[in-house]
């Protein structure tokens, strides 16, 4: 992350979650956000009061997690 910002401190408020289903989304989806130059918040649609995880788009990588399936750009 650059500048050593801490993921958990940036707003949330305004962030856009788009869902990506491995198949028929009856049971619930992942939700993927940008929020931020190299930021990520990643939710569960099953669980809508649970905080998201923040990830780097590094770590989303790293973790094989495209943006692109979510119809994000990096």
């Amino acid at each position: 992350m650059q500048n050593g910002t801490d993921l958990y401190a940036l707003d949330l408020s305004g962030a856009s979650f788009v869902k990506a289903c491995g198949g028929p989304c009856t049971e619930g989806c992942v939700t993927l956000a940008r929020i931020g130059v190299d930021a990520w918040a990643l939710g569960d649609s099953k669980r809508p009061g649970v905080e998201p995880l923040r990830f780097t788009s590094e770590e989303l990588d790293a973790a094989g997690i495209d943006p692109a399936r979510f119809g994000l750009n990096v």
